[in-house]
């Protein structure tokens, strides 16, 4: 086993072991003092970080990441790759992406974000979070690299998020994997990880409104920042999209040369039961046919989960490898994503869901209905400043039973007084409280014994409930005493 799944414990970190006598960038980081986990959390929350913060450092290009990287020995090469970009769905589809490459025999790391409490969570090897020591063993490096590389490019900087995507390619290597599935963090042109000449396969989950001040104000135009992701030659799967997105998206492809194949043309997709454990559907693609079950709630997920399986194709036709109707179903029915519709509790029942756009929490208010049966529910709501919560309170209006607004630990949490404003305009019925506990306990008690309860906002705020009622001890709260009240965000 690697010497990332097993840990560090040396003193040192010693590339010329594992990469031979090389002369260059590999050699210069050879005698590296390791860091623990501890200390390489606490230098990567001293780093720039608009996940943390909200503050994003505008880069006409990511050439400081590519230096990052060929001075590491571009740990981002020499494996398969699959990138994917989007506005919702990114973290699902790359979940079901890898469980189903999992199952087809194939050694895989997944790279996403963000966590929910701890950052370990990012870097996935065989679907595991990497140890502690792992993580600390690749971001040792890469602390080096960065101290050598930063000088290079007087007046811009290197983000938390360029390490983390640096880490998870070094424990990639380390590991031998023999594909990577990479999501975007941030749009695509600009985005950390948008440092591949070649890829197999491009995925291009469902563009909406987001990140207007730096994305663009139009679908057309964030639309656009994620196509950027296209390599020359490389197969582009295109989950059921708007038309001003995959016109967008044609257009890139065929500049490229690259093949794009639209999900909502090339594929029929059916549910045939939906349960609160989940759903079953039959899918026909061009190469083939899947009856199989997806432990995950939502229509929305079946075009996550039908994405997901034509990427898969494309993937083992590139690879050489076979891909079976029976390892499909294996994958898919493994697949894990929590904070997402999930249930915490059956009595009183206690669903979480990271629906932070107007979008998402349709969708979240459908498949209440059509998993849970409930035409109504009691909500409690955190999101971050700044989001679009008219949107979502519209959404969710007439479902509303009542609406617990609250505050939550975080840098970045709206005023619960301001966010209250949007449910009162729409007509819910709404009450600012000061804590999570205070709502939590209002919110049980309003819905009753046979009443439903749903957190949902922001996938921070969902983690701080999951961290609450499942007694979990984040990154964040473990290391906030060794840290100014500033940089405590919560989980990012």
């Amino acid at each position: 086993m690697s010497k990332v799944l097993n840990g560090m414990s040396c003193a040192a970190i010693n590339f010329r072991a594992s990469y031979g006598e090389a002369s260059g960038p590999v050699n210069r980081l050879a005698t590296l003092s390791a860091m623990d986990y501890d200390a390489a959390l606490r230098w990567l929350l001293s780093l720039p970080d608009f996940e943390r913060t909200g503050d994003f450092a505008e880069r006409p290009d990511v050439a400081p990441v590519r230096a990052l990287l060929a001075e590491l020995g571009d740990p981002h090469l020499g494996r398969r790759t699959v990138h994917v970009a989007g506005s919702k769905g990114k973290g699902s589809t790359v979940a079901m992406i890898e469980a189903v490459l999992r199952a087809a025999g194939v050694s895989t790391g997944a790279y996403i974000s963000p966590h929910l409490h701890r950052y370990t969570e990012r870097i996935r090897i065989a679907a595991a979070p990497i140890a502690p020591e792992g993580f600390a063993a690749a971001m040792t490096p890469v602390r080096g690299a960065m101290e050598h590389v930063g000088p290079r490019f007087p007046g811009r900087q290197l983000l938390a998020f360029d390490a983390l995507t640096a880490a998870a390619f070094v424990a990639f290597r380390d590991a031998g994997v023999n594909a990577q599935v990479v999501e975007v963090g941030l749009g695509g042109l600009l985005d950390s990880t948008n440092v591949f000449d070649a890829t197999d396969v491009v995925v291009l989950t469902p563009i909406s409104l987001e990140h207007t001040a730096i994305l663009g104000s139009t679908i057309g135009a964030i639309a656009a920042q994620k196509a950027a992701i296209i390599t020359p030659g490389a197969d582009v799967v295109a989950a059921p999209q708007r038309e001003s997105a995959i016109d967008v998206f044609r257009a890139q492809a065929a500049e490229r040369g690259a093949a794009l194949i639209e999900v909502a043309a090339a594929c029929q997709l059916s549910r045939t039961a939906a349960t609160a454990d989940g759903q079953e559907f039959k899918l026909k693609t061009p190469h083939a046919t899947y009856v199989a079950s997806l432990p995950l709630i939502g229509r929305h997920q079946l075009d996550n989960a039908a994405t997901a399986v034509v990427a898969c194709e494309r993937f083992a036709a590139r690879a050489g490898i076979e891909l079976t109707a029976q390892q499909v179903r294996a994958g898919l029915g493994a697949v894990s994503w929590p904070g997402r519709m999930e249930v915490l509790s059956r009595k009183p029942l206690l669903i979480v869901d990271g629906a932070h756009n107007g979008d998402s929490a349709k969708r979240m208010v459908a498949a209440l209905r059509e998993h849970f049966g409930l035409a109504h529910a009691t909500f409690v709501f955190g999101t971050l400043a700044g989001k679009d919560i008219d949107g979502m309170a519209a959404a969710i209006a007439e479902a509303a039973d009542h609406v617990y607004v609250t505050a939550w630990p975080g840098a970045r949490a709206a005023d619960p007084r301001e966010a209250a404003a949007p449910f009162r305009a729409h007509d819910a019925p709404v009450t600012v409280l000061g804590s999570l506990a205070q709502a939590l306990e209002a919110a049980t008690a309003d819905a009753g014994g046979r009443g439903a309860l749903v957190a949902f906002g922001s996938i921070a705020f969902v983690a701080v409930v999951r961290e609450y009622h499942l007694g979990i001890e984040s990154d964040m709260i473990r290391l906030a005493s060794a840290h100014p009240p500033e940089s405590d965000s919560g989980p990012s």
